[in-house]
């Protein structure tokens, strides 16, 4: 499955938020405003801080992504693997797509499931493969 037009423009509106946990299952979830769509399969943002959601990253890569737009009770959450890049090529890439150069890293999501967050009888079910 890809990113459809409609996931693509919530990724473009909506706030991003992020959730990741550690290998010590302790889990953290925060905003990510630099969050954009890299292609039909991949999300991309830039990491500033070099915090715990990157530091998770390091450790194991697992990330979930979820847009929700609230006056609607619609939104999308993607699940997959983050991995995170410093070298020139990268960080130019995000810097392209962006709009901005990243302070720590490039992280790049390769979206392996996609849910649906509207509200309802299909609330948090995933979306076809």
């Amino acid at each position: 499955m890809k990113l459809t037009d409609e996931m693509k423009k919530f990724v473009e509106e909506e706030l991003a938020y992020i959730a990741t946990a550690g290998n010590d299952g302790l889990p953290n979830v925060g905003p990510k405003r630099t969050m954009r769509v890299l292609d039909d399969n991949r999300l991309i943002y830039c990491e500033n801080t070099g915090g715990r959601h990157y530091k998770n990253i390091q450790e194991n890569g697992n990330i979930s992504v979820c847009f929700i737009k609230r006056d609607d009770n619609l939104g999308f959450r993607f699940e997959g693997k983050a991995t995170s890049y410093t070298d020139d090529e990268h960080m130019n890439l995000a810097n392209e797509v962006v709009g901005v150069k990243p302070k720590k890293a490039c992280v790049i999501i390769n979206i392996e499931k996609y849910y649906t967050m509207s509200s309802g009888p299909l609330a948090g079910k995933l979306i076809e493969e």
